[in-house]
């Protein structure tokens, strides 16, 4: 399957067969997806929660009741579930962290060069936390760049998937002590196979037309 035809074929899956499960090698690939997406200036504001047993996707659920409960047969049935987090706080003691892992994967030819990532990452940085106070804006946006990766990816596997914005922050947070981790939710995903019964896989994809979203110069 080529990307293009992964991307007409991917859609957001309404319902999923529980009985179906992804395999472990693929599961590896998902997980790799999320740490290879890209982000700006390789910030990696990000943490993930994965759920595959029915214990932790039960504990994710528990975001999804009341206003939201139309997504929880979601979260239930999925083979698994990744909850994508942002960093509450972009410091220093983060951009160090960057820059020795960068050290380590061997980017840095001369200190000079070292010196001359840190400094532009380190721009970026105290422009969205101390000019534009949008640091936290800013590190969800990146966090959004990996749900594209990981939603696109997955479709190449032919497993489906459904990004999920509808559930309780404060809830999930507080379940798994994010917030005190220096981390809160701002998305999900529900991964798996889709079921018969859904009703979104029989409908035509449907795109505004190049015409309207596309001009080339």
């Amino acid at each position: 399957m080529n990307i293009i035809d992964a991307a007409s074929r991917r859609y957001a899956t309404k319902a999923f067969d529980a009985s179906k499960k992804i395999a472990a090698e693929d599961v590896d690939k998902i997980k790799n997806l999320l740490r290879l997406s890209p982000s700006s200036t390789n910030s990696q504001p990000w943490h993930f929660i994965l759920a595959s047993t029915d214990e932790g996707k039960a504990r994710i659920a528990k975001a999804t009741t009341g206003p939201y409960a139309a997504n929880q047969p979601k979260v239930l049935d999925a083979s698994h579930v990744v909850v994508l987090c942002a960093k509450t706080t972009y410091d220093d003691a983060h951009l160090q962290m960057l820059l020795q892992k960068e050290q380590e994967d061997g980017r840095f030819a001369t200190e000079q060069a070292k010196e001359g990532q840190h400094k532009g990452r380190s721009f970026y940085a105290n422009k969205h936390r101390f000019d534009l106070k949008d640091a936290q804006h800013w590190m969800e946006k990146q966090v959004y760049l990996n749900l594209g990766t990981l939603l696109l990816g997955v479709s190449t596997l032919n497993i489906d998937a459904v990004p999920i914005e509808g559930f309780d922050a404060a809830t999930l947070d507080q379940e798994f002590g994010l917030r005190e981790k220096g981390f809160t939710s701002v998305v999900m995903v529900a991964l798996g196979y889709r079921s018969v019964e859904d009703f979104n896989a029989k409908l035509p994809k449907s795109r505004l037309d190049f015409n309207q979203i596309l001009t080339e110069i």
